[in-house]
């Protein structure tokens, strides 16, 4: 079993950043692909940005390109993503995944949430 838990959310306001971090346990994450999506309120869930966990290989979603950065700390099994920039429409709670084999993320953290005020 995997536990994600994610943390760093917060309330800003727009041109701000924000760091979240995602702490795995309970398994090896050698393999995986740890993402970030998130959710606003009446929309659907919304691809954020993923890593390769070996090879730091990255995909981010158009939407936040230039903007936000995933990193990863494999001592600490925890990931990162900066949020800079930020604008009101990034407002949305913010899931950490984990995928075996994509493009299923069979684990998910209980969410963060980040407002971004204008």
């Amino acid at each position: 079993q995997v536990q994600l838990v994610e943390s760093g959310g917060g309330l800003v306001q727009a041109g701000g950043s924000l760091r979240l971090s995602c702490t795995a346990s309970g398994r090896t994450f050698s393999s995986y692909t740890m993402g970030w999506f998130r959710q606003a309120p009446g929309k659907e869930r919304e691809f954020v940005v993923a890593i390769n966990w070996i090879s730091g290989t990255t995909y981010y979603g158009d939407s936040v390109k230039g903007r936000f950065t995933i990193s990863r700390d494999n001592a600490k099994n925890t990931v990162y993503l900066q949020l800079d920039s930020l604008k009101p429409e990034d407002t949305a709670v913010y899931y950490c995944a984990a995928s075996t084999g994509l493009p299923t993320y069979e684990y998910w953290g209980q969410g963060t949430q980040v407002t971004v005020s204008s």
